[in-house]
C-alpha cells in the first residue's frame, strides 16, 4: 500500500521546485502551515531557491500584518505571480502588488473553491454567471489587480455563451505542489482534520492536484497509530498524500488559529456554557451594524462579511436575543454561533454546524442567502460599489462578489465619510463631531465589485447603510429614504457627496432605539415587520 513520506519542513521545501505552481489551503491563519511557509521564506532569502512561483490561494491568508500565512512568502523573487481571493489583512502582499513587484489576480473565493471540482473533473474551466459587470469580467479588467498583470499576457478568465446567455469562464490553473494541513496522520499517512475549525476544501484541491500529476505535503500535530482515525473521519486518504511533515513547533506553528492554539468550541468538538452577554459600547460601527439589522424579518438566512458586520451581527444577534429566529452564517462553512473576529475571520464558538468551505459556496451561488451583510468603501451614482480597491491598495473580493451576486437583500454597512471621522449618538440624534477627510459617495467607483445595473435587473433588494443616512438602489441610481436625527440634510449629507441623490419624498427619520445602551428591541422590530 502506497504511503507518504515523512519529512521535515526543509525537505518539503526541497520538493517545491523553480517556475512552478503552489497552492495552499487556509483562511485567515486557520489551517496555514506555519511550519513550511516559514521554511520557504527561510530558504529563499538564505539560498535564493523555491524562486519564480506562481502562488494560489483561494481565501486571506494572513491576520492585519501579523507574522503568518501570506505575509512569509511575500517576497518579490521567490513570487512572480499571485492568484488569490483576498489580500486584505497581508500588508506584505499588498504592497508587493502595489508597487508592481509580482503580477496580480484577484478571483471570486467562491469560484475558486469550486474550480477545484472542475479541475478534477477534467471539465474546460468553472463556468459562472458570477463576476459578470465586476472587474472580474474580461471586458473590465478580467480580475488583474495591477499593470504587471496587465502586461503580463496571462488570462484567468474569459467569456463564453451558452444556449444564449453569457457566462466568465474561470480557466484552470495546473497545481504542482499543494500544501494543506491536518490535525493528525495515522501510519498510512491517512489525515484527520478533528481540531481544525474550518472544514476548508481540502479534499477537492488534492483531487485538482492529483489531476495534474502535482505533490500534496501535509503538515500535522502528530502521527497515531493506525485504526485511531475513524473511517468516516478521514478527510484525505493516504494514499493520496505524498509527504507529511510533523510540526516541531505546534504551540507556535499549528495555532488553531492566530488569537489562540486551541478551543474545541470552535472546532465543533465542545460547547462553551452560555454566559451573560456584556454589554459593548455605543461606537459608529455597531450603530450601522444595528441600523443594518433592522432589516430582517423572521427565520432566515444571514451572510456576515468581514469589517463592520462580521465585527458586530454575531454580537448583535446575541445581545438582542435573535438565535432562534435568525441563523447566522459565514462563508468558510459556519452556520450558527457567535463569529470571531476579523484577524480570525471565519470561524464561531457553538456554531450549529461546520460543513466545507467550497460547500458552502453552493448555496451562496445557488439558492442564494437570504441576507448578506457587506462592507463598503464606495458608492457611486449609478449604484456600483468598490470593497476591493482602495488607492493602490487592492486587498481583493474574497466572497464578497460570489455572495452579494446571487443574494435576495443586499445590505452594504459603511461610515459615510473616512479618514478621521469621530461621531456621538444620543436619544438626541447624531452629532458629527469631527467629518471625515475623503468622501465615500463617489461620481464613479475606482473598481466596480458590486455592479448597481446588473444588481437591478435581477431583482435585489439593495440598501447602503451609514451612521447618518439610508440609501435604496433604484432603477435611477441610490435613493436617499432616511436620514438620522441631528444631521442637517445639506451639510452632513448632499454636502459630502460628489453626486446628487434621489430623495424619497417621504424621506424618514432613523429611530433613536439604535443608539441605546444594552439590547435596544430588535427583536421586537423584527418579529413585528
Amino acid at each position: 500500500m502506497k504511503r507518504p513520506v515523512v519529512i521535515s519542513a526543509p525537505e518539503a521545501v526541497k520538493m517545491i521546485r523553480d517556475d512552478t505552481t503552489l497552492c495552499a489551503i487556509a483562511m485567515t491563519q486557520i489551517s496555514a502551515c506555519t511550519s513550511i511557509l516559514k521554511e520557504i521564506e527561510k530558504s529563499f532569502l538564505e539560498q535564493g531557491y523555491p524562486k519564480n512561483l506562481t502562488y494560489v490561494h483561494t481565501c486571506g491568508q494572513a491576520s492585519e500584518g501579523r507574522p503568518g500565512g501570506l505575509q512569509y512568502i511575500a517576497h518579490e523573487g521567490l513570487l512572480k505571480r499571485v492568484i488569490g481571493g483576498h489580500w486584505g489583512q497581508s500588508s506584505n502582499m499588498m504592497q508587493l502588488i502595489a508597487e508592481n513587484r509580482i503580477e496580480a489576480f484577484n478571483l471570486p473565493q467562491g469560484q475558486m473553491a469550486n474550480l477545484f471540482h472542475s479541475m478534477a473533473l477534467r471539465e474546460p474551466g468553472k463556468v459562472s454567471k458570477v463576476g459578470l459587470g465586476t472587474y472580474i469580467d474580461p471586458r473590465y479588467e478580467g480580475g488583474k489587480m495591477n499593470q504587471m498583470a496587465k502586461d503580463s499576457g496571462y488570462e484567468t478568465v474569459s467569456l463564453t455563451e451558452i444556449d444564449g446567455e453569457e457566462y466568465i469562464r474561470y480557466h484552470h490553473i495546473p497545481i504542482d505542489t499543494l500544501l494543506i494541513r491536518g490535525t493528525c496522520a495515522d501510519e498510512s499517512g491517512n489525515i484527520s482534520t478533528r481540531q481544525e475549525a474550518m472544514v476548508l476544501e481540502v479534499l477537492p484541491a488534492v483531487m485538482a492536484t492529483k489531476r495534474w500529476g502535482g505533490k500534496v505535503i501535509c503538515q500535522v500535530e502528530r502521527i497515531v497509530k493506525n485504526g485511531c482515525i475513524g473511517a468516516k473521519e478521514v478527510t484525505v486518504p493516504g494514499v493520496l498524500v505524498d509527504a507529511v511533515v510533523v510540526c516541531e513547533n505546534p504551540i507556535e506553528e499549528h495555532r488553531q488559529t492566530y488569537s489562540w492554539y486551541y478551543d474545541p468550541t470552535y472546532s465543533g468538538e465542545a460547547l462553551a456554557p452560555e454566559q451573560a452577554i456584556v454589554p459593548r459600547s455605543n461606537n459608529i460601527r455597531k450603530i450601522i451594524s444595528r441600523r443594518a439589522a433592522a432589516e430582517l424579518i423572521p427565520n432566515q438566512i444571514i451572510n456576515t462579511g468581514t469589517g463592520i458586520p462580521n465585527e458586530n451581527l454575531g454580537f448583535i444577534i446575541a445581545e438582542e436575543n435573535l438565535a432562534d429566529i435568525i441563523t447566522i452564517t459565514v462563508e468558510s462553512g459556519v452556520y450558527g454561533g457567535v463569529p470571531a473576529g476579523t484577524i480570525d475571520f471565519g470561524i464561531a464558538r457553538n456554531a450549529q454546524a461546520l460543513i466545507p468551505h467550497d460547500r458552502q459556496f453552493e448555496l451562496y451561488n445557488g439558492s442564494g442567502i437570504d441576507y448578506t451583510f457587506m462592507g463598503a468603501g464606495e458608492l457611486d451614482q449609478y449604484g456600483n460599489v468598490n470593497s476591493t480597491r482602495m488607492g493602490n491598495k487592492s486587498p481583493g473580493a474574497g466572497g464578497f462578489i460570489d455572495i452579494t451576486a446571487t443574494a435576495k437583500n443586499v445590505i452594504f454597512c459603511a461610515t459615510f465619510t473616512g479618514g478621521g471621522l469621530k461621531t456621538s449618538f444620543t436619544e438626541d440624534g447624531v452629532r458629527i463631531e469631527q467629518e471625515g477627510k475623503f468622501k465615500k459617495l463617489v461620481k464613479r467607483v475606482q473598481q466596480i465589485s458590486y455592479n448597481g445595473k446588473v444588481a437591478i435587473a435581477r431583482g435585489q433588494n439593495m440598501l447602503y447603510v451609514t451612521e447618518r443616512a439610508v440609501f435604496r438602489l433604484t432603477e435611477r441610481g441610490p435613493e436617499l429614504i432616511e436620514i438620522a436625527k441631528g444631521i442637517d440634510l445639506q451639510k452632513d449629507v448632499l454636502d459630502q457627496m460628489e453626486f446628487v441623490p434621489i430623495i424619497a419624498e417621504d424621506l424618514k427619520e432613523t429611530s433613536t432605539i439604535f443608539y441605546r445602551d444594552g439590547a435596544c428591541g430588535l427583536r421586537t422590530l423584527i418579529e413585528r415587520s
